[in-house]
């Protein structure tokens, strides 16, 4: 019999399983989202935030029983110094399961598993999203570089229209010049890119 023996098995064995709950604490607390099956996420959740409370802590007793449960000191390390203050003030529920569909393969229910410090989240989405962009934005300051170096030259013919001493031909041609340096010196830079 069973009785109270709670918690999924997840077709595998003890060890297997522990190892599996370890790895995925361990992904959690270093990326802050993981895409896992909704069964996995709610059997890694209650671990997670049982660690994230032992960050909290942080002496060393607790950093030791998360080393031996994360079984990784660089994991241990990112959990005590950069996680676990992030909720100094929240009393529990660090993280939250968010249901994303089923998956093409074999329509298992996948969800996100993450750490719902709103600035960490923002922060992420706003990494991801400036990762998605730079291509889009790499094309736009040469764009830009072109209307400035068009109304660099409007400003240098009408200025040389308004005054036309010899004396400041030479500074309008000047300043017609410093504007495409600089697009060919952006141009480089994004080149480089």
């Amino acid at each position: 019999m069973r009785h109270q023996r709670t918690g999924k098995k997840l077709g595998r064995d003890a060890s297997h399983r522990k190892a599996l709950y370890a790895n995925l604490a361990g992904q959690l607390i270093e990326h802050g989202r993981i895409r896992t099956t909704v069964t996995k996420a709610k059997a890694v959740k209650p671990l997670a935030e049982r660690m994230i409370t032992l960050g909290r802590r942080g002496d060393l007793h607790a950093r030791r029983q998360a080393t031996s449960v994360l079984r990784s000191r660089d994991v241990v390390h990112r959990l005590f110094a950069d996680v676990a203050p992030r909720f100094k003030d929240r009393p529990g529920g660090y993280a939250r399961i968010v249901k994303i569909g089923p998956r093409p393969g074999d329509s298992a229910e996948m969800a996100y598993l993450e750490l719902i410090d709103e600035e960490y989240v923002a922060q992420q989405r706003a990494e991801r999203a400036t990762a998605v962009a730079e291509p889009e934005e790499a094309e736009e300051p040469a764009a830009e570089a072109e209307e400035a170096e068009a109304e660099g030259d409007e400003e240098a013919e009408a200025e040389a229209e308004a005054e036309p001493d010899e004396a400041d031909e030479p500074e309008a041609e000047a300043e017609a010049e410093e504007p495409s340096a600089e697009a060919d010196a952006e141009t480089a830079a994004d080149d480089e890119k």
